[in-house]
């Protein structure tokens, strides 16, 4: 057995990679996180540059749970007690106490009958969709969704798949009117928000449309979010962008890995929905679910987002959120107005997508572009990610180097 005939295959995908400039490379290791000092949040230690700390603005801790002491100390407590792993998957003996107290809590928290767990949100949309997904049925997609609803798409076995132009309802309701006849049912998949840009869905008119076609087809339309990136994150309350355009989704799917700081991720909808999915979804039957100890840390992170300190948390994420979008303007750079704290500065170019990544590596800052094709052709950025562990001084310092890059 060998992979000598195959590995030059690999290789020339790589060099295409290298040349397209969307090759990832190695990653970075993280060895070690230095305490906020001076003003300043905290910094990370990376293995080769032993002599650097560097700010990260390509986290998705954008609460900064992951080191609240509250969820350090639930995750450690439930390790003691329940051990480090769950040693089986659900339905064998891996379901804990702390697993059906989470499910319970979201499922409270996003006003559903139920919830349940899977192992990270990427499985969470793999598992979900294409079980709800018949050989009858028309599968709608926005032309922006993440690679987990592509992914998802592509594993099911519709009858017709279709996309819509980014946010554009127009088109939604052309493809739902001159499908009628042709399919039993439908299902419309966005994400709330746009994980490259943070902008959000524009659900209200979304539900609006498939309300006004639900009698076109005899199995109805089924709307599916997936807000990983707004659920903590976005709204009043943390609750996404349902909360923000008051408009609910028939399923909804969310992480516990990027605002809850911890791993994870589960879906909540009706009771029968949950209780199909338990018995269907094959992610969630023959994997092992997130361990006790992340199920206990969880907890803990929902209690702070419920907490008076999770509204100033967030009051404050919207304020450096904003204080960072008028900072960029001022210097003339191309962003999107909102309040989310995912956000992008259109270069609009690979090359100088990549030399203002250096530019920011060079002064000790992390920071993510995106280049085509991960991205249209076009709209080539740097994705800056906002978190209450920065501060003024942190935002004040970053937009001082991108001030030199732009001078």
């Amino acid at each position: 057995m060998t992979l000598a005939k195959i590995e030059p295959l690999f290789q020339a995908k790589l060099n295409q990679l290298q040349q397209q400039g969307v090759r990832k490379g190695d990653e970075k290791i993280v060895t070690g996180v230095l305490p906020p000092s001076d003003g300043f949040g905290p910094r990370y230690r990376l293995h080769g540059y032993e002599d650097r700390a560097f700010l990260r603005m390509n986290s998705n801790s954008y609460l900064g749970l992951a080191r609240h002491p509250a969820v350090i100390e639930a995750e450690t407590r439930a390790a003691e007690e329940f051990g480090a792993g769950p040693g089986a998957v659900r339905f064998i003996s891996g379901t804990y106490a702390p697993h059906i107290e989470l499910e319970r809590r979201l499922a409270a928290f996003h006003g559903r009958e139920a919830a349940m767990l899977f192992s990270a949100a990427y499985a969470t949309m793999v598992g979900v969709l294409p079980q709800l997904i018949s050989e009858q049925t028309l599968v709608v997609s926005d032309a922006l969704n993440h690679n987990c609803i592509i992914n998802a798409i592509r594993l099911a076995h519709s009858a017709g798949k279709a996309i819509y132009k980014h946010s554009t309802i127009g088109e939604l309701e052309t493809i739902l009117s001159t499908n009628r006849d042709r399919f039993q049912r439908v299902c419309v998949v966005t994400d709330g928000i746009f994980s490259m840009r943070g902008d959000h869905a524009p659900l209200a008119e979304l539900d609006a449309c498939c309300e006004q076609h639900q009698g076109d087809y005899p199995e109805g339309i089924v709307t599916i979010v997936d807000d990983s990136h707004g659920i903590g994150a976005f709204g009043a309350t943390g609750r996404g962008t349902e909360e923000v355009t008051g408009t609910r989704a028939d399923v909804l799917i969310g992480t516990l890995g990027k605002a809850f700081g911890v791993n994870g991720g589960y879906v909540v909808a009706s009771t029968a929905t949950i209780a199909y999915l338990r018995e269907t979804a094959p992610l969630y039957i023959y994997s092992n679910p997130i361990t006790p100890a992340e199920a206990a840390a969880a907890l803990a992170a929902l209690d702070v987002l419920e907490s008076p300190e999770g509204l100033r948390l967030l009051e404050q994420l919207r304020h450096f959120s904003r204080k960072l979008r008028t900072g960029l303007q001022q210097l003339g750079f191309e962003t999107l107005d909102g309040e989310h704290p995912i956000v992008p500065i259109f270069i609009r170019d690979t090359a100088q997508t990549a030399a203002l990544v250096t530019h920011l590596l060079d002064h000790n800052i992390l920071a993510t572009g995106l280049n085509y094709p991960v991205v249209p052709q076009g709209d080539q950025e740097i994705r800056l990610q906002v978190s209450t562990e920065h501060t003024e001084k942190d935002l004040d310092y970053l937009l001082e180097v991108l001030r030199c890059f732009n001078s």
